[in-house]
């Protein structure tokens, strides 16, 4: 075989497998994607902030917009919008994502019914330009 053909079958070879293992690999459940999952409990953490702080306000439009980029990621990574729709829905994946804001809340000070503790969590997130910190604007 010329040294040609060899390399053309080599890449066909190469391109065959490469396509092969993309279609073998299955996405992980939606509510294993750590990227989404951290960013969502992020926005849970902000809507929080600023419904329990008056000096604190959302960012709404850019929240939107970050939303709107987690949908066109989770759609890059193969999710279907039925998969997308049906694990924002939820309820049990809604529970855990609020618990685990909760629990990270609580870890760093916040009580409920203290305005204050929601108040110092959202400007600590905001210095430190945390996800979360994005989503929200101090008044």
């Amino acid at each position: 075989m010329s040294k040609p053909n060899r390399n053309r079958m080599a890449a066909a070879m190469v391109a065959t497998l490469a396509l092969t293992g993309t279609q073998a690999v299955a996405l992980e459940p939606l509510a294993q994607e750590k990227y989404i999952n951290d960013r969502l409990i992020a926005a849970r953490i902000a809507d929080r902030i600023r419904r329990e702080c008056p000096s604190i306000d959302a960012r709404m439009i850019y929240a939107f917009m970050q939303a709107r980029e987690l949908k066109k990621y989770a759609r890059g990574k193969g999710y279907s919008e039925a998969q997308i729709d049906a694990f924002l829905d939820s309820r049990a994946d809604k529970d855990r994502i609020y618990a685990v804001a909760e629990d990270y809340m609580a870890r760093n000070g916040v009580t409920a019914g203290d305005a204050e503790s929601f108040c110092r969590l959202g400007r600590e997130e905001i210095a430190r330009g945390t996800v979360t910190g994005s989503l929200l604007s101090a008044k």
